[in-house]
């Protein structure tokens, strides 16, 4: 799977980009209307959820970081918490998979805290599907490849994100953010949309797409 050169489509999951047509300005405003309409229609399931991460880990139920979005434009990324304090009563730094609770791997292997990013494609900073948004000093730090990554807006999910997203190194993971970015289309929006829903059940698995990324 090289990397080839096909036009960017707006389709039903896709931000549009680069000369923007009426058709894909409807299609954007639909996508954050859908956003803002799953939001309302998943509130009491966020409460929940929200509840649960309360009782677990304390406050703040939310976590809150800048994350680059299409172009390097900054933005704060919203996603339920699913990690402890950094440090523990001693005052010592903790590892991350001492942070982690029970609940919170819970929400990460279900994808269920990303619920609130609904709020950022609400907002138009981010769409369905896209490159997952990455610091803005690690955007930096890839040089040319971070500013073709950031032709997009960032998603929910993506294309490296059903192919191993936590079992792939970084260099792997942008392989597969940009042969999504030069490959985008409605028809490859929905394969990722259907996969991200296998993976919810199943778990993460290393695909043999990283290999052809490269």
């Amino acid at each position: 799977m090289g990397r080839q050169s096909t036009p960017l489509l707006p389709g039903p999951f896709l931000a549009p980009r680069g000369s923007v047509s009426r058709s894909a300005r409807v299609a954007f405003a639909s996508l954050r209307l859908l956003a803002s309409l799953l939001l309302l229609t998943l509130l009491p399931l966020l409460l929940l959820l929200g509840l649960g991460v309360l009782i677990s880990m304390g406050r703040p139920v939310l976590f809150r970081q800048r994350r680059a979005g299409r172009e390097g434009r900054d933005f704060t990324l919203l996603k339920l918490r699913s990690m402890r304090e950094a440090t523990g009563p001693d005052g010592k730094p903790l590892p991350d998979e001492a942070r982690v609770t029970a609940f919170g791997r819970f929400l990460r292997r279900s994808r269920l805290d990303e619920l609130p990013g609904l709020w950022n494609v609400a907002t138009g900073d981010m769409t369905f599907v896209g490159p997952r948004p990455l610091l803005p000093e690690t955007i930096a730090g890839l040089g040319q490849r971070g500013a073709a990554r950031g032709r997009v807006r960032p998603g929910l999910t993506g294309w490296s994100q059903v192919n191993g997203n936590t079992l792939l190194s970084l260099d792997e993971k942008i392989a597969l953010d940009l042969w999504y970015v030069d490959n985008a289309s409605p028809l490859l929006d929905l394969r990722i949309v259907m996969l991200t829903l296998w993976v919810m059940v199943g778990g993460e698995r290393r695909s043999r797409e990283v290999v052809l990324a490269d």
